[in-house]
């Protein structure tokens, strides 16, 4: 290996730390602390206006469209992928709040990014899980709603507007599981 290969991995290597260190400074530090552990406004979502609607294909190949549960139920869309350790961490809870709410005014929409509908379907049935699950192939709604992160939960009240956002799992959901009875209720 020449001397100019070397100062070329070298400078590679030292650019790859920096932009991981700051992009984990971003979503660990900055997100999460300046709003207490959930953000305000991500991409093109923001507390307190309405959630973009979107129509995906469910495992069975049944569209889905956000907008169906305007005036029926809140909805807690998690973003996604097996791969995620962090997001399989995260479902057990999501599961939780599905058998204590789902016929309570709560629809989990559990939005996998950009897998393979046979390989999700299996992780699906192998785990148990019995939430809905959407497949945003191409990202697209992923990218409408500015997911930097995975997992990322953005919770909607029964009008369609945004009420809570969070990047990345957290192991106390003690906020999310009473936002969710009140929104469910309401």
């Amino acid at each position: 290996m020449g001397k100019s290969s070397k100062i070329f991995w070298i400078i590679a290597g030292v650019l790859f730390a920096c932009a991981s260190v700051a992009i984990n400074y971003k979503v660990k530090y900055v997100m999460h602390h300046s709003a207490g552990g959930s953000v305000q406004e991500m991409g093109n979502i923001k507390v307190g206006l309405p959630a973009p609607d979107f129509a995906l294909q469910d495992l069975s190949g049944q569209e889905v469209s956000l907008s169906a549960y305007h005036g029926q139920k809140a909805v807690l869309m998690d973003f996604w992928a097996t791969w995620c350790g962090p997001c399989r961490m995260a479902m057990p809870g999501l599961q939780d709040l599905e058998d204590k709410y789902h016929g309570h005014g709560l629809e989990i929409l559990s939005i996998n990014q950009g897998e393979p509908a046979d390989h999700v379907r299996n992780f699906i049935q192998n785990e148990k899980y019995s939430f809905h699950v959407v497949l945003d192939q191409n990202q697209a709604v992923g990218e409408q709603y500015g997911v930097q992160g995975i997992p990322t939960l953005v919770l909607l009240d029964k009008k369609g507007v945004v009420r809570w956002i969070r990047v990345g799992y957290s192991p106390s959901d003690d906020d999310l599981d009473k936002l969710v009875e009140k929104l469910a209720r309401e």
